[in-house]
Formats: structure tokens, sequence, C-alpha cells
């Protein structure tokens, strides 16, 4: 996963529940940091692992792009619809 703060700058509200080891969750970090400088964005991350309530939440559905409870999308970026979120707000 790519390396740096857990907290990324801009306005907060974004969640990236993921595990480590996940290539899923590599490939939608990797995605989300492609497009963090047009779309002016932040968000944190959160390893399932670290804690037992998400982990039986989340299982093996990971990663998840969540703002509080709100899933954006799971597995993939979906693109469009964080375009949206971040218009919106």
């Amino acid at each position: 996963m790519p390396g740096g703060p857990a907290d990324v700058d801009m306005p907060a509200g974004l969640t990236v529940y993921i595990r480590h080891g996940c290539h899923l969750c590599t490939d939608m970090l990797q995605a989300l940091e492609a497009l963090k400088p047009g779309l002016q964005f932040s968000y944190r991350l959160c390893d399932v692992d670290a804690d037992p309530a998400l982990a039986a939440r989340y299982g093996d559905r990971v990663p998840v792009l969540a703002d509080g409870d709100t899933e954006l999308c799971r597995y993939f970026l979906d693109r469009d619809r964080l375009r949206r979120y971040c218009q919106s707000g």
C-alpha cells in the first residue's frame, strides 16, 4: 500500500477500510491518489483487522470507501460516485 500518513489533506470525511496484504485495497488506494489532485478530497485509512468489530462487519469485503455510514464503493473505486461526492461538497 502507498506509504505516507493515514490522514490525507483537504476536507475530511472519507474513510477507506482496508486490510494489509489486500491487492484490491492497494489498487483502490493507488486510484484515489491519482484522482486526489484534481478532486481535492481527503481520506483516512482504517485497518479492519485492528478492530474486532470492524473485522466482523467487513470480513473479506474490503476495500470499502465510505463517508460516515454511507458506502460509496466496495472492492473497486467508483470514480463517478467519488466525483459526485466531491462536487456536492
